[in-house]
């Protein structure tokens, strides 16, 4: 698989603890919570973990992590499998859950209680947060926190029969209200939730937290390299405390790198959701979004993704890379595998006058320039056609190469032609053009004129009809503060384009570059969506640290 990241402190690390008999076989997990879709951060961390896994020989299990039934559902379980598997890669075995580990994490539970390490707490959720203290100020023990074991126990196993509403009570941890730690302050474990589990149905009404489940679920698995995002480096203090004191047969150790930060974009899934709630695109696969459902709604092939992934630093530094970076391995993709077609979007009659008008002539035309085996293909040429609008210019400046009154220009693959009329309609607008063709031109200029443009074109009997959608950024900003930020203009709906023949009928999901327009994929509803445009930037643009 052409995914291996370049050398980093985490495979330097593993190198060691292999070295060292630490482990002698690399077990990984990609555990996601089943509360949403996966968007293009996630993806360095499924390369990450996967591509380690599959590197030093070991395997990479996929973890649902669905401690809270109150967010979850079964078709956030079903697209995210899909959605790694689209990726390339394949998890050890089936997926798991943390619900799978449910009763072996209750009974460590009472492990932590019988042995003075968790007690249950009558506080409210808002008293518990009160008394948590600050930065600056430390918390303040529950009234709760010296209760008898005997009398916790008792408690917990009355909220797992039920006994009590949601909120009543919970189990925490007892370590330090005086943490410099926030996290260790004696962080809930358990809690009471009236909802129905999209695995376990309503067996449980006690649920784990995360920062509980996460872990011990885990050491369950055997997991020997627990990699995850900044974010969770505070964390990894109770990762450890708890690992210590519950009856587990392995330690797996933790270690953090720098999440995927992206300009022009947004990943909190809080804002995502918001986006969709709202209705400011048509939905989680909406090809503005930045989810993988959605990037390959737009025509972003898996291996672009795969390959932008390991272009990015594996560190500790956080730091933000650029958009076009993306764009430019999705065109280095494309360019690769998709096909060359022609189609207009914005179309201007072109009447050939002295072309025949019964005729019909059938030209060769390349699939692919880059790709010899990529072969050929016929396109009928005839004496109407389409060209694009923004070809033609009346009055042209300077530096306007294109067709003009009195203007030669070639056709793709066809002959040279001069414009010689512009026909208007009531309100002046240029509504076709008469143009002559040169018949001695096809294939080759033979009297060495040169010609400064080249355009496409598509035969105006044979041409078929489709909606094509422009998509721009969806923010106006490189860092957006949120949805005041919402780009107005970013999707151009065109309803009338014209392709050449078979396009219309291209099935979903497959890429072809509209050629000098862009690539482009056919969309499941019909018509095609705009993947990226041709130009690359990328050359100009410099990474930001990390990453």
């Amino acid at each position: 698989m052409d995914v291996p990241l370049g050398g980093d402190f985490i495979r330097s690390r593993i190198h060691a603890d292999l070295a060292e008999g630490r482990v002698t076989k690399i077990i990984t997990r990609f555990p996601p919570e089943p509360n949403g879709f996966l968007h293009i951060g996630h993806a360095k961390s499924i390369c990450l973990n996967f591509s380690v896994a599959e590197e030093f020989g070991g395997r990479c299990n996929l973890r649902f992590d669905d401690t809270n039934p109150a967010k979850e559902d079964q078709a956030y379980i079903d697209a995210i499998r899909e959605d790694v598997r689209w990726l390339g890669f394949e998890w050890a075995g089936e997926p798991v859950h943390a619900s799978d580990y449910f009763e072996t994490l209750y009974e460590w539970a009472e492990h932590l209680v019988e042995t003075g390490h968790a007690y249950v707490d009558e506080q409210s959720a808002e008293e518990i947060r009160q008394t948590r203290g600050s930065l600056t100020e430390p918390g303040r023990p529950s009234p709760w926190r010296d209760r008898p074991a005997a009398e916790s126990l008792d408690l917990l196993r009355r909220m797992r029969a039920g006994a009590f509403p949601p909120g009543a009570c919970v189990l925490r941890a007892r370590i330090d209200m005086a943490s410099g730690n926030i996290n260790m302050r004696d962080p809930v474990l358990y809690r009471i939730l009236d909802h129905t589990h999209p695995r376990t149905g309503d067996a449980w009404c006690l649920y784990p937290t995360y920062d509980y489940a996460h872990g011990q679920s885990d050491a369950i698995e055997g997991v020997t390299h627990s990699l995850c995002t900044l974010e969770f480096a505070d964390h990894r203090p109770l990762y450890d405390w708890l690992l210590e004191r519950v009856p587990a047969s392995t330690r797996p150790r933790q270690y953090e790198f720098a999440r995927l930060d992206m300009t022009g974009t947004i990943l909190s899934k809080r804002a995502l959701t918001r986006l969709v709630q709202d209705s400011h695109v048509a939905g989680w696969d909406d090809p503005r979004m930045p989810t993988l459902r959605g990037l390959r709604r737009r025509g972003v092939p898996a291996a672009a993704v795969r390959d932008f992934v390991s272009r990015l630093a594996i560190s500790k530094s956080a730091g933000r890379v650029e958009a076009a970076l993306l764009d430019h391995c999705v065109r280095e993709a494309l360019n690769r595998s998709a096909e060359r077609r022609m189609a207009v979007l914005r179309p201007l009659r072109v009447v050939i006058e002295n072309y025949p008008e019964s005729e019909t002539e059938w030209l060769d035309a390349a699939n692919n320039p880059g790709d010899p085996d990529a072969g050929s293909r016929k396109v009928p040429f005839s004496r109407e056609l389409w060209i694009e609008r923004d070809d033609f210019m009346e009055d042209p400046p300077r530096k306007f190469f294109r067709l003009a009154p009195g203007r030669e220009v070639r056709l793709r693959y066809a002959y040279l032609l001069t414009c010689l009329e512009a026909i208007k309609d009531e309100h002046g607008e240029v509504v076709e053009l008469r143009c002559r063709y040169d018949p001695e031109t096809r294939g080759g200029t033979p009297d060495g004129r040169k010609v400064k443009a080249t355009i496409h074109w598509v035969s105006a009997p044979h041409a078929g009809r489709a909606r094509v959608r422009l998509y721009g950024p969806l923010f106006t900003c490189d860092d957006p503060a949120g949805l005041e930020d919402l780009n107005p203009n970013s999707l151009d709906v065109l309803e009338d384009c014209r392709l050449e023949p078979g396009l219309a009928d291209l099935e979903p999901g497959r890429p072809v570059q509209f050629e000098r327009l862009g690539y482009f994929t056919a969309d499941p509803d019909g018509g095609f969506n705009r993947t990226v445009g041709l130009r690359d930037d990328w050359a100009r643009i410099k990474v930001r640290a990390g990453g």
